[in-house]
């Protein structure tokens, strides 16, 4: 893996699924962005990493939190089709963006070649400025995942925060008043 300051580099994706467009990790600057690498017949992957990952996409805010899809196929190559995989993404109710890493010159596609992957279930945290903050290959309890990416978006730049209304109830050393 490239040195944990640098931004990861782009990904090598031949076809997209759940999105409307193809997307870049550029677009996706200013927000935590969660990289679950899989393969559809990897039993880790069915039963803890895309799963997890769901959870990630269905609970944190779009606004702060980025899930993708990297679909990693380095084994039983004629069995992991786009169709096989559009089929898979239905029937598991997967609905974050979804990439197919390229093939690369040997069984081990470019992205996963370029990320240094071992192997799937890999999940991948990156920051808002999208460098590297943790790797996690195989299972990864939820709480600590979950706290992760609170850390990572409380340490967002903070929101300006609208005006009070006068006409609200306002609160003073005395009471608050309706």
């Amino acid at each position: 893996m490239q040195d944990a300051q640098l931004p990861l580099p782009n990904w090598s994706v031949d076809q997209w699924f759940n999105t409307p467009k193809p997307i870049s990790p550029l677009e996706l600057h200013g927000k935590v962005v969660l990289i679950e690498a899989f393969q559809m017949l990897c039993p880790g992957c069915v039963a803890h990493g895309l799963p997890l990952a769901q959870q990630v996409h269905d609970t944190f805010s779009h606004e702060d939190v980025a899930v993708i899809g990297l679909h990693t196929v380095f084994e039983h190559h004629a069995a992991m089709t786009a169709v096989s995989l559009e089929a898979f993404l239905h029937e598991y109710r997967i609905t974050f963006p979804v990439g197919i890493d390229a093939p690369g010159g040997s069984t081990t596609p470019v992205t996963m070649q370029r990320y240094g992957l071992r192997g799937t279930p890999s999940m991948l945290l990156l920051d808002q400025a999208g460098v590297l903050v943790a790797h996690h290959f195989g299972q990864i309890s939820p709480l600590k995942l979950g706290a992760e990416i609170a850390s990572l978006v409380a340490k967002a730049p903070p929101q300006s925060v609208a005006p009070i209304n006068e006409s609200r109830p306002a609160c003073d050393d005395t009471g608050c008043t309706i």
